[in-house]
């Protein structure tokens, strides 16, 4: 491995996403973790949707509702597992924080993007009954990439926060 820590960080960061993607594929681990997952953020955003609309509720991996018979099925790509997965290894090959501050980040990072994650399957749930059109545009292209920056926001969040625990310690 290099010791140009630009380097060693591009080269942990893309083996741990390319290893975690990979293993995600994997059906036992499929079946065990992601579509688990993905149910219970099925149901916590049906829990918060009806707060204020009584006809929603989640089957499975669907946010839907009864009255407008409109779904959102939270599929892989849609349910975080990704982000998560960027965000783990940006963590985890940065070189300057300890693995507590590892641990530390990733949690409260994960946090933070799974949190704007329910918001944008509200709101897709919200757009797609009131305009395809635009539930359309805003789910393949605006929040894939709002998340993908929401992550790395947190990341860049996380990199200055260690740094000004070194510099003060």
């Amino acid at each position: 491995m290099t010791r140009d820590p630009k380097r060693r960080f591009f080269f942990l960061f893309v083996l741990i996403t390319s290893g975690l993607l990979v293993l995600e594929l994997l059906a036992p681990i499929h079946r065990a973790v992601v579509l688990p997952w993905t149910a219970l953020l099925a149901k916590f955003c049906a829990s918060l949707v009806t707060l204020l609309d009584p006809n929603a509720y989640a089957y499975q991996n669907i946010l839907f509702n009864s009255q407008s018979n409109f779904g959102v099925a939270i599929l892989p790509g849609c349910n975080g597992v990704e982000a998560m997965v960027v965000l783990f290894a940006a963590v985890m090959a940065f070189p300057s924080a300890s693995l507590w501050e590892k641990v530390v980040g990733f949690l409260v990072g994960s946090l933070v993007v799974q949190a704007l994650n329910v918001v944008r399957i509200i709101s897709l749930y919200y757009l797609g009954q009131w305009h395809l059109e635009v539930f359309e545009w805003a789910h393949l292209y605006l929040w894939p990439i709002l998340i993908m920056l929401d992550v790395f926001v947190v990341w860049i969040f996380w990199t200055r926060s260690v740094a000004r625990r070194r510099a003060a310690a």
